[in-house]
């Protein structure tokens, strides 16, 4: 698959999306969160599947209101790839920090995938999804990760 020529307006309007869940977290605004999504997006965490808007900012406001709360997230982009005029592929890694914590602890990094599309001019979380960066795969027909 190649990748499409973009301009650096399109390539900062979609890294701009990891900055603006930044902000909301700071806020723990779960409303701003859900709306960085399209109508029908998709939230997909360890252990977690959220489909719509209405579902990704209940399940935001619950987390903010619970094990979230006093948190703060961090991340940076570390890849972006263009799929078509449309369509982007956003790499990052970053985590969550904990009240008091000054980085991100080995458990709570992570890698991630933003899958955006553009959407009446503006750029949509079509898909998001992360998991662990320092965990390894399971291992079938155990408890156990693979190094």
């Amino acid at each position: 698959m190649t990748t499409t020529e973009v301009s650096p307006a399109d390539q900062a309007a979609v890294a701009v999306l990891t900055q603006r869940l930044l902000a909301a977290w700071v806020h723990q605004d779960a409303a701003s969160i859900a709306d960085l999504f399209t109508d029908d997006g998709t939230l997909i965490l360890p252990g977690i599947f959220k489909q719509g808007r209405p579902e990704i900012q209940a399940f935001f406001k619950d987390a903010f209101d619970n094990q979230y709360a006093g948190t703060q997230v961090v991340g940076k982009p570390i890849g972006l790839r263009f799929l078509g005029a449309d369509v982007a592929l956003l790499l990052s890694s970053g985590g969550v920090v904990a009240a008091g914590e000054t980085e991100v602890s080995d458990a709570q990094a992570i890698r991630a995938s933003w899958f955006a599309v553009r959407t009446d001019g503006q750029w949509k979380l079509a898909a998001y999804q992360n998991t662990p960066a320092k965990h390894g795969l399971p291992v079938p027909g155990t408890n156990a990760t693979s190094a």
